[in-house]
């Protein structure tokens, strides 16, 4: 069985903290300098990114995925991205190319309007939990481990990173 290894507050500070690293990178750049190319470090599913822009985009796209996961567990399904059939490196590439993809036709004001609800819908389905519940095998809709275990398996990157999905990507590039 998995057990969770934050409470649903240090996992709600995590990711608000994440988005506000992506917010505070962006914060009164324009529509063009969103768009500007910018070397963002590559994650193990390869490079999709070019700007601030799809940065935003991509994180939105998995912040979304998350929070239906979580939505899902709550209402007692088990979430389509979690079947095995979408838990492979060439699908999360896809998904990753289609929702940066999808992101570019959408003026960035949009998108960070988006990223901002998105990110606070996340946070606030996190924090209706108690630590209790947060443990409880039961709570995750089939999923060994429960809702905080569930939550943390989707939140984490492909290379091991915890609730951090923007910080993993703003890291200095190697050169």
């Amino acid at each position: 069985m998995r057990t969770p290894t934050t409470t649903p507050a240090q996992a709600a500070g995590m990711i608000r903290r994440d988005q506000d690293l992506l917010l505070s990178r962006i914060e009164g750049l324009s529509e063009d300098e969103l768009r500007a190319p910018y070397e963002v470090t590559a994650g193990p599913l390869g490079d999709f990114c070019d700007s601030l822009h799809d940065l935003v985009a991509h994180v939105l796209m998995w912040d979304e995925i998350t929070l239906a996961v979580l939505r899902d567990a709550r209402a007692g399904r088990l979430h389509w991205s979690l079947d095995a059939r979408w838990e492979t490196a060439e699908i999360g590439r896809a998904l990753n190319l289609g929702g940066v993809e999808a992101g570019r036709r959408i003026p960035s004001e949009l998108v960070l309007h988006r990223f901002r609800s998105v990110g606070d819908a996340l946070v606030d389905e996190i924090a209706r939990y108690d630590e209790e519940t947060w443990a409880d095998p039961s709570t995750g809709a089939g999923f060994d481990g429960g809702i905080g275990a569930l939550a943390e398996y989707v939140a984490t990157t492909p290379d091991g990173i915890l609730f951090a999905h923007a910080a993993r990507h703003l890291q200095p590039v190697s050169a």
